[in-house]
């Protein structure tokens, strides 16, 4: 399903069969739950914010999951956890690399 040389895979919000998967916050509960793990292990208020393993976004319309390979390093279960998650929804799931967003323009 996802080939071990890929950096980052993007769970996408759609399952196989085209349909939007629901609930519409499902993106951002999986990224909830998976908040604890991230580099340097959980810490005090890490609960508050996404890990950086593991961000919600919305590419071209659709809700999707950016799960970094790191994950899987740092904590195996957690990375097989979102990509059942994945495979158990029937949802998309497409390898890529998120690039960041360009610096403001000056001016």
């Amino acid at each position: 399903m996802v080939s071990p040389s890929s950096k980052e895979v993007f769970i996408q919000g759609i399952t196989h069969d085209g349909k939007t998967f629901r609930p519409s916050d499902w993106a951002e509960r999986l990224a909830g739950v998976m908040s604890s793990f991230r580099p340097g292990g959980a810490r005090p208020g890490s609960h508050l914010s996404y890990s950086p393993w593991c961000i919600p976004t919305t590419l071209n319309g659709i809700k999707c999951v950016v799960v970094h390979r790191d994950l899987q390093g740092h904590e195996p279960m957690a990375w097989d956890f979102v990509i059942n998650f994945a495979r158990d929804n029937n949802l998309q799931v497409a390898e890529a690399c998120l690039l960041p967003d360009p610096p403001p323009a000056k001016g």
